[in-house]
């Protein structure tokens, strides 16, 4: 689960790391009253998306005087005026892809000064199963390029979970970044708060860029963006109450409710499996025979003919689906059941679109049985192979 960089920022707060301060603004007519209420004389205006790259993306039909989603002002008026021409309009960035993302809450902080930009984040390094910090003197909008061109410029290293952090991650830190004097115990007091963050509230990704050194030689978090872990929101409710819902796909929004790992793509053929390794592999021979997936959809070992019927209404629901791909292989899961599902779903939704059932493994006759009996126009497949053929062939006509 992701987070605007104003909650990002709260949270820093909270566990003692420097942040400038700031006011939200959800309705233009707040704009003027929440930058008075901050000392100037530089306001920085931020479209808060959940996603990067807002200094360099550009507002669908844009107006003259256009600065991107991360904007200057000298005055509280022109900052408040900043604001009025972000809210309501969609940002597009390198993250958000064409479609962009609808600004519906701007971010107006004290601007700083800046000496230095660095680079700084925490992540959970998926080789080791480590808590894993990454940094680099080179921070700012930039840092993609950074990362391509001179990667030895960024340091990586992992915390063994056995022995914890310690003040010598602090110091190696602050020696990557080029810290010295009194900058090295703010690094290592930095690097101490945002771990235990990191560990208390379960997050996934946590990413300071720019971590700005001040004319003064302090250390500030300039930008925060942070993400958790979804499946242990549930020890979270404080952060829990921090998702936006607008900032997400309504199927996958949907899709939660159920208990359903869904990922809307771009594609044209909707995929209903079970397991996320055979999910993958769906996708993969789809794309192998010619085709894109529209969806990653894994329903579980243990679905219920309710979720199965709610994750087909999901993948239906999706315009740019033209063909529909279940691939089933009964385990724990019952093929019998899957069946029950897809027929209630298709008797409740309709079926516009062709559909490929692939069922194997356990009650896999039961299942046949009860899709032949159903009278639908359903495509039955002997393999995956076969599957994936058959949906592409009548998708390309």
């Amino acid at each position: 689960m992701n987070i605007h960089e104003y909650q990002a920022k709260a949270l820093l707060r909270s566990y003692g790391a420097p942040v400038s301060d700031g006011r939200v603004v959800l309705r233009a007519e707040e704009a003027k009253t929440a930058a008075g209420e901050l000392d100037g004389p530089l306001w920085v205006v931020k479209a808060q998306i959940h996603a990067g790259g807002r200094g360099k993306g550009h507002f669908k039909e844009p107006e003259a005087g256009d600065k991107g989603g991360v904007r200057l002002a000298r005055s509280v008026e022109e900052a408040a005026m900043e604001a009025r021409r972000m809210l309501g309009r969609t940002l597009v960035t390198h993250q958000t892809g064409p479609a962009g993302k609808q600004v519906n809450r701007v971010y107006i902080e004290d601007g700083s000064d800046i000496a230095r930009e660095l680079y700084l984040a925490l992540l959970i390094d998926r080789k080791t199963s480590r808590v894993a910090f990454v940094c680099s003197t080179e921070g700012g909008m930039d840092i993609e390029e950074v990362a391509e061109k001179t990667p030895e410029k960024i340091l990586s290293f992992s915390v063994d979970p056995a022995s914890g952090l310690s003040d010598f991650h602090g110091r190696r830190v602050a020696f990557a970044l080029g810290l010295e004097g009194a900058q090295i115990k703010q690094c290592v007091q930095l690097v101490r708060n945002l771990y235990r963050l990191f560990i208390e509230k379960d997050v996934e990704l946590l990413e300071i860029n720019p971590l700005i050194v001040t004319p003064e030689g302090n250390l500030k978090c300039l930008d925060a963006k942070m993400s958790f872990d979804g499946n242990a929101l549930y020890r979270h409710p404080d952060i829990a109450d921090l998702r936006d819902p607008t900032e997400e796909d309504p199927k996958e929004l949907e899709a939660s409710k159920y208990d359903l790992n869904y990922i809307a793509l771009d594609g044209e053929i909707g995929c209903m499996v079970n397991g996320a390794g055979l999910a993958m592999a769906t996708m993969d021979i789809i794309k192998l025979y010619g085709a894109e997936p529209a969806n990653f959809l894994d329903v579980g070992g243990g679905a219920t003919k309710e979720k199965v019927t709610e994750a087909f209404k999901i993948i239906t629901s999706d315009p740019n689906v033209k063909g529909i791909l279940v691939n089933i292989f009964g385990g724990i899961m019952r093929c019998d059941i899957i069946a029950e599902g897809i027929v209630e779903a298709v008797k409740e939704v309709g079926l516009k679109v062709p559909l490929v059932v692939r069922l194997e493994g356990t009650n896999v006759e039961k299942g046949k049985e009860i899709i032949e009996k159903s009278g639908l126009n359903v495509i039955a497949a002997d393999d995956l192979s076969d599957a994936a053929q058959k949906i592409v062939k009548a998708v390309k006509g």
